[in-house]
C-alpha cells in the first residue's frame, strides 16, 4: 500500500485537483519533482565547487508559472538545514538563482495553497514561508508606512480564517527577475496583475517574448526547408535574421511546383527520422 501511494505521485502529471485528495496529490507531485531537481543541481554543483557564493553564477532556475515555485523554498531549506549556511547567505543564493515567468494572467496560473495543507505536508517549508514573508512585509512597512493595503496585497499569505499561500507572490519575492511572454502581456502584469510588486520592484520586471529562434529551430535543423525558402523568395539567407521576409512565401502558396517541393521536404524529413529510429 505504501509503494502504491508513492507511485501515485508520478503516475499522472497534473492530477485532477477538484477534490481535497486531488489537491494534496498535486502538491505532493510538485514538491517531489522540485525537490529531486534541487537536490540533483546541488549534487552536481558540489562535485567541482566548494564556494557557495558561486552557486547562482553557475545555476539559474526559471519558474514557469507557479507550479514549481515551491522549488525556491526547497533550495532555501536545503541551504539552511542541510548545508548549514547562514540565512542571509542562503537567501542571497535563492534570490540570485531564481527567475519567474508568468505565462497567463488566468487564476489557474496563480496557484494558492491552503496553509493547513502545506503545513500538514511540508511543515518546514510553511515555517520558512512565514519567516520570509515576515521579513518581506517589514520592508514593505518601511517603504509604505501606515499603508495596510500594500501589506495585504503583497503578502504571501492571503485571508484570515482560511489562510492560503499565494505562490505567485512567493515566486516574485524569491526571484531576481519577473517576466511576461510578450510585450503586451508584460505591460498587463506591470499595470494590473502585479501592479503593486512593479511599484515596489520596478527593476525586477522585464519582457522576454516567448518563441523559438529560427536560426536554431529552422535554419540549422531543417536545411531542406531553409533552402526551399531561400530559393522561393529569391533571397540568400537574410530571412533568418528578419522573419518578416517569410511573408513573401504567400505569393507561391498556390504554385503546384512549390507545393510539390514543400511536400517532398516533409517526406525527406520523415524518412530521416524513420532511419534514425530504426538505427538507434
Amino acid at each position: 500500500m505504501e509503494r502504491q501511494r508513492a507511485e501515485y505521485i508520478t503516475s499522472v502529471l497534473y492530477p485532477n485537483d477538484s477534490t481535497y485528495e486531488g489537491k494534496e496529490l498535486r502538491l505532493k507531485q510538485q514538491y517531489f519533482f522540485c525537490s529531486a531537481t534541487i537536490q540533483d543541481i546541488i549534487k552536481r554543483f558540489k562535485l567541482n565547487n566548494s564556494n557557495w557564493n558561486d552557486f547562482s553564477k553557475l545555476n539559474q532556475i526559471q519558474l514557469n508559472d507557479t507550479h514549481p515555485a515551491i522549488a525556491a523554498i526547497e533550495l532555501l531549506r536545503v541551504l539552511l538545514d542541510i548545508e548549514r549556511l547562514p540565512f542571509n547567505q542562503a537567501w542571497s543564493i535563492v534570490t540570485g538563482t531564481f527567475a519567474y515567468t508568468n505565462h497567463t494572467v488566468l487564476p489557474e496560473a496563480l496557484e494558492k495553497w491552503s496553509v493547513n495543507m502545506l503545513h500538514s505536508l511540508l511543515p518546514r517549508h510553511m515555517d520558512l514561508i512565514f519567516f520570509i514573508n515576515h521579513i518581506f512585509l517589514e520592508d514593505v512597512k518601511r517603504r509604505y508606512p501606515g499603508n495596510g493595503r500594500k501589506c495585504e496585497v503583497l503578502s504571501m499569505i492571503e485571508g484570515w480564517e482560511e489562510k492560503r499561500v499565494r505562490m505567485a507572490n512567493v515566486a516574485i519575492v524569491c526571484s531576481h527577475h519577473v517576466n511576461g511572454v510578450a510585450a503586451l502581456h508584460t505591460e498587463i502584469l506591470k499595470a494590473s496583475v502585479f501592479k503593486d510588486f512593479f511599484e515596489l520592484y520596478p527593476h525586477k520586471f522585464l519582457n522576454m517574448t516567448n518563441g523559438v529562434t529560427p536560426r536554431r529551430w529552422l535554419y540549422c535543423c531543417n536545411p531542406g526547408l531553409s533552402k526551399l525558402i531561400s530559393e522561393t523568395i529569391d533571397n540568400e539567407d537574410d530571412w533568418v535574421t528578419d522573419m518578416r521576409m517569410i511573408e513573401e512565401l504567400a505569393a507561391s502558396a498556390s504554385d503546384p511546383h512549390f507545393q510539390s517541393r514543400f511536400v517532398q521536404v516533409k517526406v525527406n524529413c520523415k524518412r530521416q527520422l524513420q532511419h534514425y529510429i530504426e538505427k538507434t
